[in-house]
């Protein structure tokens, strides 16, 4: 069977942004509340306070992706993310044991193309557990990666990338990203990357990537539940407010990119069934535009 990939121009759908809108808020708008502040290190904070149960859900966000990876090191986020789970200088072992232990849950960590992050959520009680495990690893990972380490996770994501590209339809979006943004564009690459990149990988890597991109002042962590704002600085200043800041880091500019016509692409594949994909470039996430873009996906696309 055929997979049809077609890449469109967006003109026809933002000219639906052209059109005069009224957008009226009521009292049934969803707002959650929260307070923020930042350490003197850059770490941002922001707490939602909610004490409907005795839990908090902490999340870790990292302003890194597979975005920030050069040509050759592809797949390199994510594979960090895995290094991450594996131990450090304080507690050389499995990340997850110590928290099934107070009965956490929702215990992972992500990796897309802008940003990488790590989440849990635990009973009110082992809160300075969570805070502690997380800002030992970000200030205390290198000394406890060695090759072993690597060679495994190295092992883990293949088989991740094999698993992911061996079900059917599995290559779609990775054709799509090469075909809707040009050679060279941080997101025309997936984010877990080539076999080959990935072979390549070194622990020179693992240390440059974490001395650059893992310090307080390229992170912002989220508690919400069953904290106020006092306790989440007092406590976040304990466990964080010693990790040094890393350097200065440039924002790379937004590369939006035009398409003048269609572009398509037919790939034939062992698949029960024809799949056709049409993919247009959009804004941002947070623009109104986009906002109105995935309305109107939703309304086409979810029947």
């Amino acid at each position: 069977c055929a997979l049809t990939i077609s890449g469109a121009c967006l003109a026809a759908l933002a000219a639906c942004g052209q059109q005069d809108a009224t957008i009226t808020a009521n009292d049934e708008d969803l707002v959650i509340p929260f307070e923020e502040f930042t350490l003197d290190n850059g770490l941002r904070v922001i707490v939602h306070e909610d004490h409907k149960a005795p839990i908090v859900a902490s999340n870790l966000w990292y302003h890194v992706g597979s975005k920030n990876e050069n040509p050759g090191k592809t797949g390199f986020a994510h594979l960090f993310e895995h290094l991450m789970f594996n131990g450090t200088e304080n507690y050389n072992d499995e990340f997850f044991g110590p928290f099934q232990e107070v009965g956490a849950t929702n215990m992972n960590g992500t990796t897309n193309s802008d940003r990488t992050n790590y989440y849990q959520t635990v009973p009110t009680t082992a809160l300075d557990l969570s805070l502690w495990m997380e800002s030992d690893r970000m200030g205390h990972l290198l000394g406890a990666v060695d090759q072993e380490k690597l060679d495994e996770q190295r092992s883990v994501v293949q088989n991740e990338k094999r698993q992911g590209e061996n079900r059917p339809y599995g290559r779609a979006f990775d054709y799509i990203s090469e075909n809707i943004f040009p050679e060279g564009h941080p997101y025309s690459w997936s984010t877990i990357g080539s076999m080959e990149d990935l072979n390549a990988a070194s622990l020179d890597d693992v240390r440059d990537w974490f001395a650059t991109y893992y310090g307080p002042n390229n992170a912002t962590l989220v508690l919400a539940g069953d904290i106020d704002i006092a306790t989440a600085r007092e406590k976040t200043e304990l466990y964080f407010g010693d990790i040094p800041p890393g350097p200065p880091l440039a924002r790379l500019d937004a590369w939006v990119p035009t398409l003048t016509h269609d572009r398509r692409m037919t790939v034939e594949e062992r698949v029960p069934q024809a799949r056709v994909y049409k993919t247009w470039p959009s804004p941002e996430w947070g623009q109104t535009e986009a906002e109105w873009l995935h309305l109107a996906g939703s309304v086409l696309g979810d029947g």
